[in-house]
């Protein structure tokens, strides 16, 4: 009889990004059990040029990504902004917080807000002290900080969350 192969755990960074703050956090996911490993942010100096900043977030998240050595990525959707120059310097950021794990060869998943709240707090309008509340409990040990972190780490749980449930699906676990 064949044995199942034993279940590897996965080390998954999220990442909120932002041009000031982008926070990020690191978990273990180890089927349905999430271990909070890490959290934390990469911030810029707003007097900076704009490329300055990129490159100090580019160089902070790649110095990141050679520490925590995570398995995959996972990125928040950034809402529009009603400032057209607040959402272009917010897209210029986003690209380098995607672009920085893609170098490494790092899988990056994509997730909308309301998903990411969705997952974490079970309903997409949930507002940030629920949001964390429920990061909170998920990972116990988690401090949180700063918020930017709070929600790297709720992208990450998202990721965990949809992981398992692809990894179930493409094992042929059809839910009851």
């Amino acid at each position: 009889m064949n044995a199942a192969p034993p279940r590897r755990s996965v080390l998954v960074l999220g990442l909120d990004p932002g041009l000031r703050h982008t926070g990020w956090g690191l978990i273990e996911s180890d089927g349905s059990r999430l271990r909070h490993l890490g959290d934390g942010v990469v911030s810029t100096i707003d007097t900076d040029e704009m490329a300055t900043r990129l490159r100090t977030l580019h160089d902070g998240l790649a110095k990141l990504l050679a520490e925590l050595r995570p398995d995959e990525a996972a990125v928040e959707h950034t809402y529009m902004n009603k400032n057209p120059q607040s959402a272009i310097k917010l897209g210029m950021a986003r690209g380098v917080v995607l672009l920085a794990p893609a170098l490494t060869g790092i899988p990056v998943a994509e997730y909308q807000a309301m998903e990411v709240k969705r997952s974490v707090v079970g309903h997409g309008h949930a507002d940030k002290i629920q949001v964390q509340d429920m990061v909170r409990r998920l990972l116990p040990g988690a401090v949180l900080k700063r918020a930017d972190a709070a929600d790297a780490l709720a992208v990450a749980i998202c990721h965990a969350h949809h992981r398992s449930s692809r990894v179930a699906l493409a094992r042929g676990y059809v839910p009851a």
